[in-house]
């Protein structure tokens, strides 16, 4: 299975507005504080956001959605604390209408083609070793005394594996095997608008060093209130609604 690239930005971009990463255009007071808190990161001065160091701080796995699209989403959302609007947002909300009537798409097919023995539904974890937390659509337990992660989409298959869906479940795959003590070997994602499609990820262990490697990254954005460089596929800041503070 081919795993997409950085050039491959339409089901990103679904990913992200399932996740409510798309934002309403900031106000005028708004982009003027965005402003100062980038030339103060820039300066190397007070970050914007500066924890005690009391403070544990945990990412969320839609961060990590976020910071592969652009890394600059967490600086505005976790250092500058500029809110989501994400109520209006089509995609949004059609991700909330899939996960409420996801428990009654392809039961059969996930107990009886994926071998799974039993599964919970929408189990939030949280890793204090690794400060992040997400909540999993459905833990499966599978004939062989593994688990796996199911993800649903509301987004097409296009015969890729995108690198956003596949950290995301790797990212899944970590807190299982912390929270319940098994082994993730794989992964699931069901694509709704491809008739409930269902694609395997083989995890490597590459993977999951990567997926901490991206939880580390944001975290260290988030501590520092550094300014991070900016995503290189300059066509995803078309319509992006951080493209009038974005400097």
């Amino acid at each position: 299975m081919q795993t997409g690239t950085e050039a491959e930005t339409g089901t990103e971009k679904d990913a992200r507005a399932e996740a409510g990463n798309r934002k309403e255009n900031a106000p005028a007071a708004t982009r003027v504080r965005a402003q100062e808190g980038m030339r103060e990161s820039a300066r190397g001065g007070v970050p914007a956001r500066e924890p005690t160091p009391a403070q544990e701080i945990f990412v969320t796995v839609s961060d990590a959605l976020e910071y592969l699209f652009c890394p600059r989403f967490i600086f505005f959302e976790r250092c500058l604390m500029i809110p989501e609007h994400q109520e209006k947002r089509y995609k949004v909300l059609k991700g909330r209408e899939l996960h409420e009537v996801r428990e009654k798409v392809n039961r059969d097919y996930v107990r009886k083609k994926l071998h799974c023995t039993k599964k919970e539904i929408s189990v939030y974890l949280t890793s204090h070793k690794h400060q992040f937390k997400g909540e999993v659509d459905e833990v499966l337990f599978l004939e062989d005394g593994t688990a796996a992660p199911l993800d649903y989409k509301y987004a097409e298959f296009k015969k890729t594996i995108y690198r956003t869906h596949k950290y995301q479940a790797a990212l899944y795959g970590i807190l299982i095997m912390e929270h319940f003590g098994v082994e993730v070997r794989k992964g699931f994602v069901c694509y709704t608008r491809s008739n409930n499609y269902v694609v395997e990820i083989d995890f490597k262990q590459k993977d999951y060093d990567m997926a901490l490697q991206i939880v580390s990254e944001i975290l260290m954005i988030i501590q520092k209130g550094y300014y991070p460089d900016g995503t290189k596929q300059k066509a995803r800041c078309v319509d992006c609604t951080y493209r009038n503070i974005c400097v």
